[in-house]
């Protein structure tokens, strides 16, 4: 019976970090020149340099999956839809925002896509804290990450109308 219930917890695991990494895919799919086309955007001056960003959603997206597996492993999903249904929603909005600013270069449409996030996530993490509190502990820096993208992507949209209209 434990054999079982180790190997449920594993590929529950697994699981989680599939769907954060596939997410992670379709964002990088929109993402394929954004190295050069985020390098010639006017930027402020405290805008990271663009190698900044893959090792960062690297540690976030385990980290979300993660606590969505704790959130799981409490109780699973029926007992736990709203906040995982949360957790869904705002890995989709993260996947669009790549979409919308780097494939589709809409930075007023990113602008409004990531603050969607920032409310589904913020709800996600409330949500995740009252199930287990360790889980919403681990999406404190993915909150930390959006906030801050949020800032970037209204200022960087504002110095570059003229692209990301």
């Amino acid at each position: 019976m434990h054999m079982q219930t180790t190997r449920r917890q594993i590929i529950g695991l697994g699981g989680w970090l599939l769907l954060s990494f596939i997410v992670s895919a379709i964002g990088a799919a929109a993402s394929v020149q954004a190295k050069s086309f985020y390098g010639q955007l006017a930027q402020p001056a405290w805008a990271p340099p663009g190698w900044v960003f893959g090792p960062v959603w690297t540690v976030l997206y385990v980290l979300m999956a993660v606590a969505a597996w704790l959130v799981w492993r409490s109780g699973g999903f029926l007992q736990n839809r709203l906040a995982l249904g949360f957790f869904l929603a705002q890995l989709v909005f993260n996947a669009l925002w790549s979409w919308l600013f780097f494939g589709w270069r809409l930075g007023g449409w990113a602008f409004v896509d990531i603050l969607a996030l920032l409310v589904s996530l913020a709800i996600t993490l409330v949500l995740f804290w009252r199930v287990r509190r360790a889980a919403g502990v681990l999406l404190i820096p993915y909150l930390a990450w959006v906030t801050f993208a949020a800032v970037l992507n209204f200022v960087v949209w504002q110095m570059n109308p003229q692209v990301l209209g």
